[in-house]
């Protein structure tokens, strides 16, 4: 009976701690929704459901998801040592991921996407550049809670740690970035890859979104050999920014691999770059990203 009695207890206690968890989660949801129209200075709710702006619900979209995947990191499935401990770590963590989400998006237009001005390209209606916005949004959000998993506790040390890696992980992302520029320039006479997402490739920002999805993912896999020392903020950066270039170099080699064998006798940069063929994008989005989980699965 006693027994019966402590179960009973324990498992009244967990569901306080899963109605906390949910609460905090579904308002921190619907923050990010209005978060989206007010950093961009328009009302989501006319550009959603009366102006129809599909570009705007994408972007949308990728945030919310993006913070919906933070929030499963900040939810580690064990109980606090109470009711008030659990709402304050569950709420700093996800604060600081929903900032964390959006400052990595300020980087990313800022530096990654230095030629266009994503904001006002969005609100515009096109689809491409918010393909790419909310890819990067989710690719920062799976980084996000990888680091949210590796780290511990609920101290100073542990929010610099996140930073550190979030750091290194935005860096990877321009770098990225940059390096599918240069080969898009040399296959298509100097051309500008961002100045073609601006003119509405799909295809091209299928792909692209592929890429950054993968490189998350694989970045992933970096928390599974990395140890965790609070204050060792030195070995956690460079530690972070040493297994996601040993990474991302393993990922483009067997991304090259493998779409040849899977894609054989199909010119790629052809149908993708100047065809448009969002078919044949989709499906090396498709590759990218399962290539990406394969490689981080046989890491762990």
């Amino acid at each position: 009976m006693t027994f019966f009695n402590s179960y009973e207890g324990l498992s009244f206690d967990l569901a306080i701690i899963l109605v906390i968890d949910l609460t905090i989660a579904i308002a921190l949801l619907a923050a990010m929704r209005y978060l989206q129209g007010w950093s961009v200075k328009v009302d989501s709710r006319i550009e959603l459901a009366e102006k129809d702006n599909f570009a705007f619900g994408i972007s949308t979209a990728g945030a919310v998801a993006a913070l919906g995947i933070v929030l499963t990191g900040a939810i580690t499935g064990e109980a606090a040592e109470s009711f008030l401990i659990e709402a304050i770590g569950m709420s700093a963590y996800g604060i600081f991921g929903l900032v964390l989400i959006k400052f990595g998006r300020y980087l990313h237009d800022k530096i990654a996407l230095n030629e266009i001005d994503k904001n006002a390209l969005i609100i515009k209606g096109n689809i491409s550049v918010a393909l790419v916005d909310a890819a990067a949004a989710i690719a920062t959000a799976i980084i996000i809670r990888s680091v949210l998993m590796w780290a511990e506790d609920l101290t100073v040390d542990t929010f610099i740690a996140i930073f550190s890696a979030f750091a290194v992980s935005q860096l990877m992302m321009v770098a990225l970035t940059r390096l599918r520029e240069i080969r898009y320039a040399k296959r298509n006479q100097q051309a500008s890859m961002q100045q073609a997402l601006a003119q509405g490739q799909t295809a091209l920002a299928i792909r692209h979104a592929g890429y950054m999805l993968a490189m998350a993912l694989s970045f992933n896999a970096a928390s599974h050999f990395i140890v965790y020392v609070p204050q060792a903020y030195v070995s956690n950066i460079l530690g972070w920014l040493a297994f996601s270039v040993l990474m991302l170099i393993c990922l483009s080699v067997l991304l090259k691999i493998v779409k040849k064998l899977v894609l054989a006798a199909i010119n790629l940069a052809e149908e993708v770059e100047q065809q448009h063929n969002i078919g044949v994008a989709t499906v090396e989005l498709a590759i990218s990203v399962a290539i990406a989980m394969i490689l981080t699965s046989l890491m762990a």
